[in-house]
């Protein structure tokens, strides 16, 4: 039996052998290994975000349930999920290649029931106190750390010239979780779908007058048996692989690495962007357009830029993930411009359709940008560790450096995701405050269009221009 394991490489659903680099070993078995383990973690990943973005829906109803908040506090609540999140991905970025991506995928999976289970109760009760609702929306928080490990993980399968399609895959799809949740909330919450084990419905009265009956648990409770089901699955289904094991110490050698802090700037500007445009969009749209349903629409921005993220990366396989990104930036500062132009001004209703119109497209070059910034990582990360080289190295100095930049890539992918998810904190309260200073979200906006700026000239000088330091 041992000696079957060592042929084959594994023991049990630990992979002693994994070399995806080895075109044969790819090939013969290694691509179906990859593909299973993508393709289990993306509906892992998914019920992640859905419960990542709860309150960016929960929120927008709670005053009509009964309870009374200020605009300020609600948008709070949708970004609280957000600054926990992204603290949470922190420690998640180093915790695949300590305790094995089968097991992390597994436990950080159900731990999903905690928060899910605890909205569903206490929206039911108008008289759950803001401190309460405020503890239960940074527990949400638990969904966004997911992504580090998910995306550290997925990254040790695949060989460098899959990478970016691959993690484009995983985060493209996980990333539908957003726009499913803003899409599914209103309809599920119409109907008993737990019947008596749901809990009662609430009455709530419309702008019309009309009163109707919803159930507002729907909207945390749809996701609970898809939790279970899915931290099962990855626990039966997945792999660890045995050359990912890393402590914590041999990780932190990506904080000495200017390249980590370079792509944590750049991927703040991406992934920040989509996941704060996404847990602010409902709210932005009730406070500037309050004749329109918020729900009706928000989830059409974060459809479109999780669909075009395995794009970004594709696209950044053929073109260079710099070039790409490069351009992308620029497409994001001229979004903004067009938001800002259809927003109410002096008197002025603004325009719903034109706003609605920059939006989507602003989520688009979020979508493209998270492909890929994710796509030039692993690249820069490779192609550093092979540098360092001595002429005429060894196959094992060579061998070992794929597996250095691997880990550091996956480290630095992880890491990197955890600070670009303080915009999902950042960008919702940018536009409370600056509507509680000024009256009007566009303060917020211009600062906004600064910070791309700022990526444009980092892109450029670092990655895109001739000569560049690390052409990617």
């Amino acid at each position: 039996m041992a000696s079957q394991a060592t042929e084959s490489g594994r023991e049990g659903r630990l992979l002693t052998v994994w070399t995806p680099e080895d075109k044969d070993f790819w090939r013969q078995q290694g691509q179906a290994v990859a593909n299973a383990n993508l393709w289990i973690s993306v509906p892992a990943l998914f019920l992640a975000f859905a419960v990542w973005q709860l309150w960016s829906v929960v929120a927008v109803n709670l005053n009509a349930l009964g309870f009374r908040f200020t605009t300020n506090q609600l948008f709070w609540l949708a970004a609280a999920p957000a600054l926990s999140g992204a603290t949470l991905r922190i420690f998640y970025s180093f915790m695949v290649p300590i305790f094995g991506g089968r097991r992390w995928t597994a436990i950080s999976t159900a731990s999903l029931l905690i928060p899910a289970i605890g909205i569903g109760f206490a929206v039911q009760d108008p008289t759950t106190t803001y401190p309460t609702l405020l503890v239960l929306a940074l527990l949400c928080g638990l969904g966004g750390g997911n992504f580090s490990s998910s995306m550290a993980n997925i990254s040790f399968f695949f060989p460098k010239e899959r990478k970016g399609s691959a993690l484009g895959l995983n985060a493209g799809l996980g990333n539908l979780g957003v726009s499913s949740v803003q899409f599914l909330a209103p309809l599920v919450v119409t109907m008993p779908v737990f019947g008596i084990l749901g809990g009662a419905s609430q009455t709530v009265v419309g702008k019309t007058g009309v009163s109707s009956e919803i159930w507002a648990q729907n909207a945390a409770f749809i996701w609970v048996p898809f939790i279970a089901i899915a931290a099962v699955i990855s626990w039966i289904g997945m792999n660890d692989i045995a050359d990912a094991k890393a402590s914590f110490a041999e990780q932190a050698v990506i904080f000495k690495r200017k390249h980590n802090w370079l792509m944590c700037w750049l991927y703040l500007g991406t992934f920040g962007s989509f996941i704060g445009y996404a847990a602010g969009f409902p709210l932005l749209i009730k406070s500037q357009f309050p004749q329109v349903n918020p729900l009706h629409f928000a989830w059409m921005g974060p459809l479109v830029g999780a669909v075009v993220r395995p794009f970004g990366g594709w696209l950044a396989d053929k073109l260079g993930g710099a070039r790409v990104t490069l351009w992308n930036f620029v497409a994001m500062m001229l979004g903004v411009v067009g938001v800002i132009s259809f927003l109410p001004h002096d008197g002025d209703g603004g325009n719903f359709t034109g706003f609605l119109g920059m939006f989507v497209l602003l989520f688009l070059t979020t979508g493209i940008g998270n492909g890929s910034t994710f796509r030039m990582i692993p690249v820069i990360f490779m192609t550093e560790r092979q540098r360092a080289l001595l002429k005429n190295a060894s196959a094992g100095a060579q061998e070992q450096a794929i597996k250095d930049g691997n880990k550091e890539a996956a480290a630095v992918l992880g890491f990197s995701a955890a600070i670009a998810a303080y915009g999902g904190f950042f960008i919702p309260k940018s536009y409370g405050t600056s509507i509680a200073m000024t009256g009007a979200p566009d303060a917020a906006l211009y600062c906004f269009i600064a910070f791309y700026a700022t990526c444009v000239v980092t892109t450029w000088w670092f990655y895109a221009r001739k000569n560049a330091e690390m052409p990617c």
